[in-house]
C-alpha cells in the first residue's frame, strides 16, 4: 500500500514528484523516495519519514531531470528503513521501480535472478521487478518486450511504474490501481488522480492488464500478450479545494466538520442511478452486504435498516471473510460491497468471486473511477470528496446516508425523508460541542481501555467509536452490544474502567440504563452519549433528539471528536495514525 507517480514532461521532475507525492501521503507514509533521469544519468534519493521531511533532509525537490518516478511506503515486506525505501534499482543501477502491491512468488524469483548472478539490496518483494526488467532488457530487448515478459513471471498484485537511463518510463497493473494523467506539456502515471489533479484533470484509467510506456515517440498502451489497447481519457470532477486543510490544524477534523454539509447535499441531489440499485436490491432473492473497518460497520446498520423497513434479510460479512461464505452465492444473489476507495483488496476479491457465481453486484463507493464501481453492475457515490485523514469519518456518515436514502427509497416509500432533510441541523448542533468533548478527552486521556456499549443498531456505532479511538489515540477501545454485558464484558469491569453508553431516547434506553446501573456497581466511570440527562453518568455529552433510526448519524461524531483530541493529547498526528494506511490494497 502506497503512492506511485511518475512524470516524464517539459518541467523539471523532481518538484512536481515531491508535490504529488506530497497529496497521495494518506496512502502510504513510513519513507519515500524519488528517481530522475538526468543527461541519460540515473539518480536516486531515499529515507524514512513523511515527504516533508525527507524533502528537507535530502532536497528531493532540487534533483534535475525531466523524467521520474517517486513513491510513499506503508511496508508489508521489510522493515522500515532507507534501504527498504522506494525506488529500487537494478545491478547496473540504469533501471529504477516503484511498486504497490505484493509479489507472492518474489522468493522463488530472487532466489533464481541470484543464481544469474544479481545482487539485491532490500528485503522488500517489490526490489524483484527491477531485476527481472533488467534480466529481460540485458538481452537486447526492448523496453516493451522487458515490461511483458517481466509481468508474465509475476504472482500476486501489482501496479508498478519503471523509469530506464534512456529516459523511458513503464508501467503495468494487476489488480492495483494506475492512472495516467495527460497534459499537452507531458504525462503522469500516478496510483490516484489526485497525484496529478493539480496539473490536468485529463486521465486514462488503465485495466488490468494493462501496460503503458511512454517514451519519445508518445504514449503506447498494450496489454501483456503485446496487443495495442485502446483507452480513452475521462475528465476528473472532484475540486482540489477538498484537498486542502483550510483553517482547520488537520485534514481528520476538518472532514468531521464536513459532515452536515456533505449529508445535506447529498440528500438534495438526484441520483439518477439509484432507482436501477434499488430495482436489483429488492428483486433479489438473498443479500450479502460486505466492507471492511468502518465500512463493514455501515454494512451492520444497512442489514438493520433493511430488515426494519423493507423487511429483506441481508447477511453482513466482513471481506476478508466472504471467501469462507462464497459457496451460499449463485446467480439470485446481490452484494452490496461498500468501499471509500474502491480499491481495497479484501472487497475486490469478495465481488470478483460473487461475480464469478453469478451475483449482481451493485457497490457504494466515494471514487466512481475505482476499480470497485468499474467491476459493479450498479453503483452509488458517497460523494464526500476527497477524505486525506486515514481514518474514515465522512465517509463513514455518507456511506449511512447513501443507505439511509436506499431504504427511503425501495418501492418508493419514502419513510423518513422530512427526517433526513433536517439532519444537518443535528449534526452541527452536535459539532458545536466540540470544546467539552475536548475538555472529556482532557480527563481521560491517561485511561488504558475505554469500553462502548450499545444495542440494536447503536451498537454498530459502538465498533466504530472504539476503532476510531484505537486508530487515532493507539487507545485500546472496545465495542460491546449491551445485552451480552454478563456473558463475559462484566468480569473486566472494576473501578479502573470507563465506559461510554449510547443511550438515546429511543427503544434501548431502558435497558442501556440498566446496564449503565450494573456498571456503576462495580465502580466503573459512566460516560453517557444521550440526548436525556440522568444522574447514573459521572459525564454526559448531550446530542440533540432526533428520529430514532436517525440516531446513528449524530451519535458517532462525538467518538470522532473525542479519537481527534485523544490522539492530539497523545502527541500522535491523527492524519497518519502509525502502522495503518488509508487503501489496504493487500490482503
Amino acid at each position: 500500500m502506497c503512492s506511485i507517480i511518475g512524470y516524464k514532461g517539459d518541467q523539471y521532475a523532481a518538484p512536481v514528484l515531491v508535490d504529488s507525492l506530497k497529496k497521495m501521503e494518506y496512502r502510504g507514509y513510513d519513507s519515500v523516495g524519488i528517481s530522475t533521469i538526468d543527461d541519460g544519468m540515473m539518480l536516486v534519493r531515499k529515507g524514512v519519514g513523511k515527504v516533508a521531511e525527507v524533502n528537507k533532509h535530502l532536497e528531493l525537490n532540487e534533483m534535475p531531470g525531466k523524467t521520474g518516478i517517486g513513491h510513499t511506503r506503508w511496508a508489508t515486506h521489510g522493515r522500515v528503513n532507507d534501504v527498504n525505501a522506494h525506488p529500487h534499482t537494478d545491478c547496473s543501477g540504469s533501471i529504477a521501480v516503484v511498486h504497490n502491491g505484493i509479489i507472492e512468488n518474489y522468493e522463488v524469483l530472487k532466489e533464481e535472478l541470484i543464481q544469474k548472478g544479481h545482487s539485491f539490496k532490500s528485503d522488500t518483494d517489490s526490489e524483484v521487478i527491477a531485476h527481472l526488467i533488467e534480466e529481460h532488457h540485458s538481452s537486447n530487448q526492448t523496453v516493451k518486450s522487458a515490461i511483458i515478459e517481466t509481468c508474465k513471471r509475476l504472482k500476486g498484485t501489482f501496479a508498478f511504474v519503471s523509469v530506464f537511463e534512456n529516459g523511458a518510463l513503464s508501467g503495468a497493473r494487476f489488480d492495483e490501481p494506475l492512472i495516467i494523467g495527460v497534459d499537452k506539456n507531458g504525462c503522469f502515471i500516478s496510483s490516484d488522480v489526485l497525484g496529478f489533479l493539480q496539473y490536468t484533470d485529463k486521465a486514462i484509467f488503465l485495466d488490468n492488464r494493462d501496460i503503458v510506456i511512454a517514451d519519445k515517440s508518445g504514449i503506447q498502451l498494450f496489454d501483456f500478450d503485446g496487443n495495442i489497447v485502446s483507452r480513452y481519457p475521462t475528465q476528473i470532477a472532484w475540486e482540489l479545494a477538498a484537498v486542502d486543510k483550510g483553517r482547520y490544524a488537520h485534514h481528520t477534523l476538518k472532514e468531521i466538520h464536513e459532515q452536515g454539509k456533505i449529508i445535506a447535499e447529498f440528500n438534495n441531489r438526484d441520483n439518477g442511478r439509484l432507482t436501477q440499485f434499488c430495482n436489483v436490491l429488492s428483486k433479489s432473492q438473498s443479500v450479502y452486504i460486505t466492507g471492511s473497518g468502518s465500512s463493514y460497520h455501515a454494512a451492520l446498520i444497512g442489514k438493520y435498516l433493511l430488515a426494519k423497513y423493507p423487511k429483506i434479510r441481508a447477511e453482513c460479512v466482513m471481506s476478508s471473510e466472504f471467501q469462507y461464505v462464497q459457496d451460499l452465492i449463485d446467480d439470485h444473489t446481490a452484494v452490496i460491497a461498500i468501499s471509500q476507495s474502491g480499491e481495497s483488496a479484501d472487497v475486490l476479491q469478495a465481488v470478483k468471486s460473487a461475480k464469478q457465481r453469478g451475483a449482481s453486484i451493485i457497490s457504494i463507493v466515494n471514487i466512481t473511477t475505482s476499480s470497485l464501481a468499474r467491476i459493479s453492475d450498479c453503483f452509488l457515490e458517497i460523494g464526500c470528496g476527497p477524505e486525506i485523514g486515514v481514518a474514515a469519518t465522512k465517509s463513514f456518515t455518507s456511506q449511512l446516508s447513501v443507505l439511509y436514502r436506499i431504504v427511503n427509497n425501495i418501492g418508493n416509500e419514502h419513510r423518513f425523508q422530512n427526517s433526513l432533510g433536517n439532519l444537518t441541523k443535528a449534526i452541527e448542533a452536535t459539532l458545536s460541542i466540540e470544546s467539552e468533548i475536548k475538555k472529556i478527552s482532557e480527563k481521560i486521556k491517561n485511561v488504558k481501555d475505554i469500553y462502548i456499549m450499545g444495542r440494536s443498531l447503536h451498537y454498530p456505532i459502538a465498533l466504530e467509536g472504539a476503532l476510531k479511538i484505537k486508530e487515532l489515540s493507539y487507545i485500546h477501545a472496545e465495542g460491546i452490544a449491551g445485552g451480552e454485558l454478563k456473558h463475559g464484558p462484566l468480569a473486566v469491569v472494576d473501578r479502573n474502567t470507563l465506559v461510554f453508553v449510547i443511550n438515546p431516547s429511543d427503544s434501548t434506553y431502558s435497558d442501556i440504563i440498566s446496564n449503565a446501573h450494573e456498571i456503576k456497581a462495580r465502580g466503573a466511570k459512566v460516560i453517557g452519549i444521550s440526548d436525556l440527562k440522568n444522574s447514573i453518568y459521572d459525564h454526559l455529552i448531550e446530542i440533540p433528539a432526533v428520529e430514532e433510526i436517525l440516531y446513528p448519524l449524530v451519535e458517532v461524531i462525538p467518538f470522532q471528536l473525542l479519537a481527534y483530541y485523544l490522539a492530539l493529547m497523545s502527541n500522535a498526528d491523527p492524519d497518519y495514525p502509525r502502522n495503518l494506511a488509508k487503501s489496504v490494497t493487500v490482503k
